[in-house]
């Protein structure tokens, strides 16, 4: 990494701290073991930037990366190289099952009609082909019926056409460990499985990772516990893996009866110093958080006023000493006073989207070994 590689100034920075990526799926792996760990990256590595995040998990041994789309594991694989497995979760869309193949991903065969195409091209090159199967054991999201599945495991011709590599089913409740709709799904995966002895099973995502090791399987797929957040009510110990800041724009003081933002939604009922942030819905901070959210600057709380625009936002600095803020200055929106949890829980969603949303706009800094490296707001990841 080049750290004094020059880019212009930026209204917005989001830290990636790759060396607390590491840890996590240090922490994952051991909890798994002796089941293998691999790495959910999708969505450009939950917004974060997969062709930074996915290279540092191989580094820390990672052999097994997840997608969602057939997009995403094209860019993947330019990350990462050769020496890994790339599976596509949502399978292979119709006409890319030969781009598929040459390229060596995995697709998730999720439906008898993507079974079907597979094994259609499998027939056309006169070998078998690699893939994996899904089973929807409930969560009636993705996946065959048990009984297609346990059909196919009887027929000879499948095995000859498709080499399976791997067999899962997602829980839908893992984050909930009480739920006994989780063991109710792992029974009836374990009973789909026997009929497929040889082959490596997958159950745990991030809530299953935290599971007994019932639910590890042969290999895990954790996502989001991966970037630091924790898949269930307990305290995993993982690492945050993010900090975001914006800049100050500008800094006045308003009278009692001075409203602020669209439609005036907050009126003062005294004098307040407000200032405006370089941060809003566009830069995938949630107009829900208008009114209820908050900024941090050096641990004091500055509640957002009024509505969430789509470039910037108002804060409260009354608490704050006048010298303590300037123009230009940062305050803090994710980081040590406030977590991706806290503001998930203050916008009434999860830290998921909260992730996933941040976009393009934000100078990005990836830190790893005490190196950074950093990309222009806008520039390619």
């Amino acid at each position: 990494m080049n750290e004094q590689r020059p880019v212009p100034a930026g209204s917005s920075r989001l830290t990636i701290d790759l060396d607390a990526l590491r840890a996590n799926y240090r922490s994952l792996a051991v909890r798994v073991a002796p089941a293998r760990c691999g790495a959910v990256v999708k969505a450009n590595a939950y917004g974060l930037g997969v062709a930074q995040a996915a290279p540092a998990l191989y580094r820390e041994g990672c052999r097994s990366f997840f997608v969602a789309q057939f997009c995403e594991a094209t860019a993947l694989a330019r990350a990462i190289g050769a020496g890994a497995e790339i599976f596509i979760l949502n399978g292979v869309d119709p006409g890319n099952e030969a781009f598929c193949a040459e390229q060596n991903f995995l697709p998730v065969l999720n439906s008898l009609s993507q079974v079907e195409r597979w094994r259609a091209l499998a027939r056309t090159l006169g070998r078998a082909l690699p893939a994996a199967l899904q089973i929807d054991t409930g969560m009636s999201r993705l996946g065959l019926p048990q009984s297609a599945a346990m059909a196919l495991a009887g027929d000879a011709s499948f095995a000859r056409e498709v080499e399976l590599r791997l067999l899962l089913t997602h829980l839908a409740c893992a984050d909930e460990p009480e739920r006994p709709e989780n063991s109710a799904q792992l029974a009836a995966f374990n009973a789909v499985g026997a009929c497929f002895p040889s082959v490596p099973k997958s159950v745990a995502n991030s809530g299953g990772v935290m599971l007994s090791s019932d639910y590890h399987g042969d290999l895990a797929r954790p996502g989001v516990a991966l970037y630091g957040v924790d898949p269930g009510p307990a305290d995993a110990g993982l690492r945050p893996v993010i900090g975001l800041g914006a800049r100050v724009i500008q800094i006045r003081t308003i009278a009692a009866g001075t409203g602020v933002g669209y439609g005036l939604k907050h009126v003062a009922t005294a004098a307040q110093r407000v200032a405006t942030i370089s941060l809003g819905y566009a830069d995938g901070w949630p107009r829900s958080l208008s009114g209820v959210g908050a900024a941090w600057h050096r641990g004091v709380r500055l509640p957002i006023l009024g509505r969430v625009s789509m470039d910037s936002l108002t804060v409260d600095i009354s608490a704050l000493p006048e010298a303590a803020l300037a123009e230009g200055d940062f305050v803090e929106f994710l980081g040590p006073s406030q977590s991706l949890s806290d503001v998930a829980r203050d916008a009434g969603t999860i830290a998921y989207e909260i992730l996933t949303s941040l976009g393009t706009r934000h100078t990005r800094i990836f830190v790893e070994n005490g190196v950074a490296q950093t990309f222009a707001a806008g520039e390619p990841l």
